[in-house]
């Protein structure tokens, strides 16, 4: 793992293999270890780039820039610092607004897109999946300072939950889970970490904007699991392209770590 400069601030980046480029962008509560499976999956033939987001793992901690935006602008850096460009772009959770806006932005950056298990601010399409309100904790890590001060010394197992929510009770592979857990013990791992969803308001009107008398002429692929389903493809319907949808079946919603070689079956054939 190097550490790369990118937008003021320094990404902890993992880079494996050769061949086409490849970059797997995380969510929450994630690091880039989440990808670990797919990465080893895919560095037989491809050159896999896998950063830790601002304020997460061992990237810089910033409260700063959490937004999609800024990190849809520190990706794109990384991309063009890295010379990694033009490159399939594979985001999660968290991490697909910012995926998205760098496709809306550079499309010259990227030869595909493909966002998984997550929804595009107001966007319509997901009215179903937002139903009966959104996930518990985006209130509750919205409210600043409350999750830090009734989480404090319990912050792993914390993110140990999401993961074995995500999985559907399965489990993340034992070592994974270890370690992404433990990065958010860290002191003001999980304070710069839930910036992302004290920013969302912000980044729900920077992908409105980009969406306002503009296209995703970039080609995407939406992968769906439980909870978000197909939401996120619905979404995409109105403002990509060149869009085709992919529903997991008996999948949690953190893709990569639940059904990894299913995943990777589609980033290799589509």
């Amino acid at each position: 793992m190097r550490m790369v400069a990118v937008n003021g601030v320094e990404l902890a980046v993992d880079e494996v293999g050769q061949g086409p480029p490849v970059v797997l962008v995380h969510g929450f509560p994630h690091t880039g270890l989440v990808w670990s499976e797919v990465r080893d999956a895919l560095r037989e033939d491809h050159r896999v780039v896998v950063p830790d987001l601002r304020g997460f793992g061992a990237s810089t901690r910033t409260t700063e820039g959490l937004d999609a935006g800024t990190l849809s602008m520190d990706l794109e850096e990384l991309v063009v610092s890295l010379g990694a460009g033009p490159a399939l772009v594979v985001a999660i959770d968290a991490g697909v607004p910012a995926a998205f806006l760098l496709g809306m932005r550079r499309p010259d950056l990227l030869t595909r897109l493909v966002l998984v298990e997550s929804t595009l601010g107001g966007l319509p399409g997901a009215e179903t999946f937002f139903a009966a309100g959104p996930p518990w904790w985006f209130g509750f890590h919205q409210v600043r300072g409350l999750a830090e001060s009734v989480l404090r010394g319990n912050e792993a197992a914390y993110a140990e939950w999401f993961l074995d929510q995500g999985t559907r009770g399965r489990g993340a592979r034992p070592d994974l889970r270890s370690a992404i857990a433990r990065t958010f013990a860290r002191p003001d791992a999980l304070h710069c970490a839930l910036a992302l969803y004290r920013a969302l308001p912000e980044s729900g009107q920077q992908i409105s904007a980009a969406v306002a008398g503009a296209r995703l002429t970039v080609p995407t692929t939406a992968v769906g699991a439980v909870p978000v389903g197909r939401a996120l493809e619905n979404q995409l319907r109105g403002v990509a392209d060149v869009l085709d949808g992919h529903l997991v079946e008996d999948c949690g919603h953190i893709v990569p770590l639940d059904r990894p070689e299913e995943l990777v079956g589609l980033l290799r054939h589509g």
